[in-house]
């Protein structure tokens, strides 16, 4: 079975850099990443740092036709504010995150994050964590007989 998983936008900007296993087979984003991603270049302070944002944002644009954030996203959006006030986080600080968690909760798909702290305490999300390219992945067990 294939999977289809959203990938958020922490997943996106490093993802030439991922281990195709540590993703989904479906990879997909969502309206609101594009939007996170067309911030990038416009708050950039280098020339240098304005290019490779630009050049992370175009690449997405030709690799993916992003989910919306339709109603159904807006109907999960109250469920994740909710979920995250109850943990005492603010809604505010993470909105971004929480409007792409509502489009996977809406979308019945998971998400796949490099920054699963990000995402901790939404009720309903399925979450899955990618390790950072820069950190050592930890060596796996060898396949009981």
């Amino acid at each position: 079975m294939t999977e289809r998983g959203i990938l958020d936008t922490s997943a996106v900007v490093l993802l030439g850099r991922l281990r195709a296993q540590d993703l989904p087979d479906e990879p997909v984003i969502t309206a609101v990443t594009l939007a996170e991603l067309s911030v990038g270049p416009l708050v950039a302070t280098t020339a240098k740092d304005r290019g490779a944002r630009q050049a992370v944002l175009q690449q997405a644009e030709a690799d993916f036709q992003p989910l919306p954030f339709d109603a159904g996203a807006a109907r999960a959006f109250g469920r994740v504010a909710a979920s995250l006030r109850a943990g005492g986080r603010k809604v505010q600080a993470r909105s971004y995150d929480a409007m792409i968690a509502a489009t996977a909760i809406a979308n019945d798909l998971p998400l796949f994050t490099i920054n699963p702290d990000d995402f901790s305490r939404i009720d309903q999300l399925d979450l899955r964590p990618i390790p950072h390219p820069d950190q050592p992945v930890p060596p796996t067990l060898p396949a009981r007989a």
